[in-house]
């Protein structure tokens, strides 16, 4: 928009327009200032910053890909599929003629000269049984009576346990969508469903959801060790926070609409363990009496540094901490006298990396986040039961992750409490073996128990 002509305007609106051109100078001056530091600085991606892979912009220049090896690919060994231990069926096919000249061959002794199986699915159907239940009139006191029903066939929904938790496996393991579940019981079960009906499936789920997660919840406050990390998710279109905490007997998934530190001390309800594992968010701090910080998200700040130029400090810190990794990985074979000498030497080693003198600003910043933490880095080398970094949790949300982006989250509020518990059951059962739509099955049929 063009200015006004100054010879209309007033000394006191000169000088208002003079202030807010002033002002308008400033932010420019500040936003110059921003863009020209972030010159030269590498881009950030998921070797070098919380970023994940699918932000890198593979073919863009960004990512990690490199060129296609030159010359032939290496032959590798043949795979083939084992027969099957107890075949259904066996089905003998005898020659009857020569394939060869066409002589009748039936009379001939035969030996098996090819076996191999054939698999296929069954048609996949329903099955509808009419429940009648007949009553009459007492003769003794004369009320009206009725047969009860069977076990796991009441009245109220039509859909039996086999129904309810392949549909849940479904949605909740695969992501699949209200509209596709219905379509897919109709077009490969022949089963006719409603959207509706699936969502009123998931909402009884409630009620033993709730009571297997405090089942669960109980099981986990006994834990010497947890570990925790949280992820965003959106229910009714506003920003939630899903928490995961994970001992090596339990799973829970918790989502709040909120990321403080509190969601994490309601779950714990004054318990305190020995250990916490987690990333360096504060709202994960002091809640052991000890704490792992997952060495994976230090290594890429580390990366980071050395992407924005620091060829001294940065490598010697990366060597460092993959070297304690790999005294880590060898814990069981160790001793702990030997165990304890390595975890003496790596702190020792720490300290004089950071005595030295740091010139390059990307390490002073690096520096600067080692002395904030350091005590945190090798807890893993003084318990043999802590890891080094916080992937199980990330391994564990991640399914989360994948759902959110699929379903574009949860339209309610219980069915963001549904997909927690449903979480928490399957990751729990998968503790001990056993498989996601076994333990939901479990849950529908009432039978399921933290082990």
């Amino acid at each position: 928009m063009a200015p006004p002509p100054l010879h209309v305007l007033s000394d006191a609106e000169k000088n208002e327009l003079l202030l807010a051109q002033h002002e308008m100078i400033e932010r420019m001056a500040a936003r110059i200032s921003e863009l020209e530091a972030l010159v030269g600085k590498p881009r950030k991606t998921s070797s070098n910053s919380h970023i994940p892979p699918s932000k890198d912009d593979f073919g863009k220049g960004g990512g990690k890909r490199g060129k296609a090896r030159a010359g032939k690919r290496p032959s590798r060994a043949g795979k083939h599929r084992p027969l099957a231990e107890a075949p259904d069926k066996t089905e003998r096919v005898m020659a009857a003629t020569c394939c060869h000249c066409g002589t009748d061959i039936a009379g001939q002794t035969q030996r098996c000269r090819h076996r191999y199986d054939h698999i296929d699915l069954p048609p996949i159907r329903p099955i509808v049984t009419r429940i009648e239940l007949f009553g009459g009139r007492c003769r003794g006191c004369g009320l009206r009576y009725r047969a009860p029903a069977p076990a796991g066939m009441e009245p109220g929904t039509p859909f039996g346990p086999g129904i309810r938790s392949l549909l849940a496996y479904l949605h909740h393991s695969h992501h699949v969508g209200f509209e596709r579940l219905a379509r897919i019981a109709r077009e490969l079960f022949g089963l006719v469903i409603s959207e509706g009906a699936i969502a009123n499936i998931f909402r009884r789920m409630e009620a033993g959801m709730s009571a297997a997660t405090r089942a669960i919840r109980d099981k986990l406050l006994t834990a010497r060790i947890i570990a925790s990390d949280e992820t965003t998710t959106r229910t009714n279109g506003v920003i939630h926070w899903q928490w995961v905490f994970l001992s090596k007997d339990a799973v829970l998934h918790r989502i709040a609409p909120r990321r403080a530190r509190s969601v994490a001390e309601e779950v714990l309800g004054g318990h305190q363990p020995d250990v916490w594992i987690s990333d360096r968010y504060a709202g994960q701090q002091e809640l052991g009496r000890e704490h792992q910080v997952c060495l994976a998200h230090v290594l890429r700040d580390v990366q980071y540094a050395i992407d924005c130029g620091d060829t001294i400090f940065a490598p010697k810190i990366r060597d460092h901490l993959r070297w304690a990794i790999r005294v880590g990985k060898r814990r069981s074979s160790l001793k702990d006298t030997t165990l304890a000498a390595y975890a003496a030497k790596a702190d020792d080693q720490l300290t004089r990396l950071m005595r030295a003198p740091v010139a390059h600003p990307a390490g002073q910043l690096l520096l600067r986040q080692i002395k904030a933490w350091r005590a945190k880095f090798f807890v893993f080398l003084t318990n043999r039961d802590v890891p080094a970094t916080n992937n199980i949790s990330e391994r564990e949300i991640r399914p989360s992750v994948v759902f959110r982006k699929v379903t574009n989250g949860f339209r309610s509020d219980w069915g963001a409490q549904v997909h927690a518990g449903y979480r928490s059951v399957t990751g729990t059962a998968r503790l001990s073996g056993q498989s996601a739509l076994a333990a939901i099955r479990d849950l529908v049929d009432g039978n399921f128990a933290v082990a």
